[in-house]
């Protein structure tokens, strides 16, 4: 039974968000900053366009530079954001899912005000990074943040949510492409899509924790679509995620290494989902995680052109 009062204790996995003032852990929490998994697979798809349009680490002026700094701050910022919306369109679910239930807007902790307050703090500060970019890059932006909005929607209505957060995950390499180049490249479609597949694998991977309580309220997902086939379709997703990333790459022009680095990475990207245990949900978090490690080698790879 879910405390009917606000939490002024906030817990993150067992254990109280320490050297933050009482009032702050809720926006803390909100945001996400406690969990920076989600922040970093947002960025790797835009380091893996930056460096890639810019021709490897090597070739890079003070003007990527710049724009790899902008997409840094950028992405925490837009992640940020995305959480809000996602826990202020999930606050009523939230309390029905043991993982979920205490997150401020569920627990109480924060009114859905304060976190309308704090979105558009987020948001316009986005705006203004936004802003500084070439106007094709800012076109997609907009456009990314549509996607933003209507992703927590998505688990209501269709089996396949993961679809959408790929979609929105994966606009950075759209949006890096545009800002180096003014333009959007088969490269960078051929990233786009990889990073789909990628996240369509990830995400399912990460829907496998809630598939019991997400059949109880009524939430779709991959997950309860694949039943036990869950490791069949995720390896098919990532090897259609491989085939897309090398094409960028043979689209681009690299050099061997970066085919070298992108097969061992998913190597071991297959590896673990061999090693998956689907109804674990502990095992699952950690299978879900080990993609930031993997999205910095693709990062990596996409430095050595």
């Amino acid at each position: 039974m879910h405390n009917q009062h606000p939490r002024t204790d906030i817990q993150f996995n067992g254990r109280l968000l320490r050297h933050a003032p009482t009032w702050l852990k809720p926006y803390i929490m909100v945001m996400r900053m406690d969990r920076p998994v989600g922040t970093l697979l947002l960025l790797w798809p835009c380091y893996w366009s930056l460096f890639m349009a810019s021709g490897g680490v090597m070739q890079m002026d003070s003007y990527v530079l710049g724009l790899v700094l902008l997409f840094t701050i950028g992405s925490f910022l837009m992640r940020s954001a995305g959480c809000v919306i996602n826990d202020i369109w999930d606050r009523n679910l939230d309390k029905k899912v043991e993982r979920t239930s205490l997150r401020p807007l569920a627990s109480g902790a924060l009114s859905v005000q304060k976190a309308l307050v704090l979105l558009a703090a987020l948001l316009l500060t986005s705006l203004g990074i936004l802003l500084s970019l070439h106007i094709t890059a800012i076109l997609l932006g907009l456009l990314a943040f549509c996607l933003v909005v209507i992703y927590p929607a998505m688990k209501r209505v269709t089996y396949w949510p993961q679809i959408f957060l790929g979609l929105t995950f994966n606009f950075g390499t759209l949006m890096g492409w545009a800002a180096i180049e003014g333009r959007v490249s088969m490269a960078a479609l051929f990233l786009y899509i990889a990073g789909l597949f990628w996240t369509l694998g990830y995400d399912t991977i990460y829907a496998y924790q809630d598939k019991e309580d997400d059949a109880l309220i009524g939430v779709k997902s991959t997950a309860r679509l694949f039943g036990e086939k869950g490791k069949l379709w995720v390896s098919i997703f990532y090897g259609i995620s491989l085939l897309l990333f090398l094409g960028a790459g043979l689209w681009a022009n690299v050099e061997p290494l970066f085919y070298i680095i992108s097969v061992i990475s998913y190597a071991y990207l297959f590896w673990h989902v061999k090693n998956w245990q689907m109804n674990v949900p502990e095992n699952c978090l950690k299978c879900f995680k080990l993609n930031m490690l993997f999205g910095f080698f693709l990062a990596l790879a996409c430095a050595t052109l």
